[in-house]
C-alpha cells in the first residue's frame, strides 16, 4: 500500500484516473475506519466487523472505479456513441456501490454516536459526515454517468441512499 501522499499526488495528477470516484470511495473508507474504531472501543464487535468489511469494500471500489472509467475514456476516444453509453452505464455501478456502502456507514455511525461511548461520539459524528459526503458525491457521479438515461432505476436508488445518509448524519449530530 502506498502512502497517503502517493494517493493524493496520483489524484492531483493531470490524468482522468484516479478521480472523483476513487476520492469518494476513499472518503467512504475513512468513514468506515472511524466507525470500526468507535465500535471496537465501545465493545460493539458487530459494528466493528461490519465497518471493517465496508472499509475493505470501499478500498476495492476505489480501484474498480478507475478501471470502469478507463473503459469510458476508451469508448469516448473511439467516438462510438453506443459504446460510450454502455461504458457509462457500467461505470455507474461502481459509484452506486460506493453510495450503498457509505449510506450503510452513515447509519452505523449514527448508531455508535447515539449508543456508544461518549469518548468516541465525535469520531462517530465525523464518520457520519464523511459517509454523507461520500454518498452525496457518489450519487452525483451516478447522475452524471446516467444523464442520458433519465429512467434508469439506479438514479432513484442513488438519490434514496443520499437522502438516507443525510438523515443519518442529522440524527448523529442530534444524539
Amino acid at each position: 500500500m502506498g502512502s497517503s501522499e502517493d494517493f493524493l499526488a496520483a489524484l492531483a495528477a493531470p490524468t482522468p484516473a484516479p478521480g472523483g470516484g476513487a476520492a469518494t470511495a476513499t472518503a467512504c473508507a475513512l468513514a468506515a475506519a472511524l466507525v470500526q474504531m468507535a465500535g471496537a472501543i465501545g465493545g460493539r464487535d458487530d459494528v466493528a466487523a461490519s465497518a471493517k468489511a465496508a472499509r475493505t469494500r470501499a478500498g476495492r471500489l476505489a480501484d474498480e472505479d478507475a478501471a470502469a472509467y478507463t473503459e469510458v475514456i476508451e469508448a469516448q476516444r473511439a467516438g462510438d456513441g453506443t459504446r460510450i453509453a454502455a461504458a457509462l452505464s457500467r461505470a455507474s455501478d461502481v459509484p452506486l456501490a460506493i453510495a450503498e456502502t457509505a449510506a450503510e456507514m452513515a447509519a452505523l455511525a449514527t448508531e455508535v454516536a447515539a449508543t456508544g461511548r461518549a469518548s468516541v461520539r465525535g469520531d462517530a459524528i465525523a464518520a457520519a459526515l464523511l459517509a454523507e459526503a461520500a454518498t452525496a458525491a457518489a450519487t452525483r457521479l451516478v447522475e452524471i454517468n446516467l444523464a442520458d438515461a433519465p429512467g434508469d432505476p439506479r438514479l432513484e436508488r442513488a438519490r434514496e441512499l443520499a437522502r438516507s445518509a443525510a438523515e443519518a448524519r442529522r440524527s448523529a449530530e442530534a444524539s
